[in-house]
């Protein structure tokens, strides 16, 4: 039964904008802010917040950054 537990934690991979989106998104900062500081469209950043979420199989931001914690995707 060695497979299901190596199976069960998938290796999830982001884009470096990914992670540069999720580092900020860790911090708080609002959809507006993280567009400015990375000089993009508010557009862009909830299509970020999208693809995070649909990646790491969470259903909101508080699940998002419990799983990036999981997922060693963060650091304190």
């Amino acid at each position: 039964m060695m497979n299901q537990a190596i199976t069960s934690h998938s290796i999830v991979y982001l884009s470096v904008r990914e992670r540069e989106v999720l580092d900020q998104i860790s911090y708080g900062l609002t959809t507006k802010e993280i567009a400015s500081n990375l000089y993009l469209s508010d557009h862009t950043i909830i299509t970020h917040r999208k693809n995070l979420l649909l990646k790491m199989s969470a259903r909101n931001t508080a699940g998002l950054i419990r799983k990036a914690f999981e997922e060693c995707c963060l650091h304190i």
